[in-house]
């Protein structure tokens, strides 16, 4: 397999280009994913403000690509990154922030200060990816953001429930590690079946080391997760907490959310 440093990182312009990223599209999300993006339609974003960067291997073969929309948000503009996708052989590569950074660099050189992208909170490795390692704020918890039927086989049995994020372009690459108070009371599927939620400054919500195997193996369980996580993280960020950071699953545990109360953490 090649290294990263071997990888060619650059706009995708051609047709050929576009029909790669149809292929990797339905690697990553399922032949039957509802939400595909056609090539007609990536060349006619490309024309009004787009953005469509990815990365290959010396042979021509694309491992990744980050697709996103620049508009206009309430009066400023907003660059929307629609898709981010690395083929599985390759997401241990750091393809994926890689990309992520040169789209933060191209957006920022178009005068844009925010990026925003939406990801599923009980995915603890996209939680670990978008918290620990970009650093992205946690703006609002969506129920059935893309509708209450699945769009792929990833939404399957759980639904399209999502946090929408906002990374600046204009900032310093943040870190934020997860350091949670010893005391923190933990939100899980074992202690909260009927009872309050608790209130305290800080407070842990858990989530399975790995949603989609529990999909496949306990679908029950994994939809009892989804019920659990939406109620905490609804009731939380209603009640003005925020999203401080994300411990990541170790040795077959929960990962773990850590909210914080923003008068007391400075979020």
């Amino acid at each position: 397999m090649s290294q990263p440093e071997q990888l060619t990182y650059r706009e995708l312009t051609s047709h050929e280009d576009h029909e790669q990223c149809v292929v990797l599209q339905r690697a990553t999300w399922g032949d039957d994913f509802r939400e595909l993006v056609p090539p007609a339609l990536l060349l006619v974003a490309l024309k009004l403000g787009g953005l469509l960067l990815g990365a290959f291997e010396p042979d021509g073969r694309l491992v990744g690509f980050v697709f996103g929309l620049t508009g206009i948000d309430r009066g400023e503009p907003l660059h929307w990154s629609h898709m981010l996708a690395v083929r599985a052989d390759s997401r241990s590569r750091g393809v994926g922030r890689r990309l992520k950074e040169l789209q933060r660099a191209r957006v920022a050189d178009l005068g844009v200060q925010r990026i925003r992208w939406t990801f599923d909170p009980l995915v603890a490795r996209n939680a670990h990816f978008n918290l620990s390692r970009l650093g992205v704020r946690v703006l609002e918890y969506v129920e059935h953001m893309y509708g209450e039927s699945p769009v792929s086989i990833m939404d399957s049995v759980i639904g399209t429930d999502r946090f929408v994020v906002e990374w600046p372009t204009g900032d310093p690459l943040p870190a934020r590690p997860a350091e949670p108070a010893a005391s923190a009371p933990i939100v899980s599927l074992a202690s909260t079946a009927a009872s309050d939620l608790p209130e305290m400054s800080e407070v842990l919500v858990e989530i399975p080391a790995d949603i989609q195997r529990l999909k496949g193996e306990r679908p029950e369980e994994a939809v009892a997760w989804r019920l659990t996580t939406r109620r905490a993280f609804r009731h939380y960020l209603a009640a003005g907490y925020a999203v401080a950071g994300f411990a990541a699953p170790r040795g077959g545990g929960h990962g773990r959310y850590v909210l914080r109360e923003k008068h007391g953490s400075g979020a």
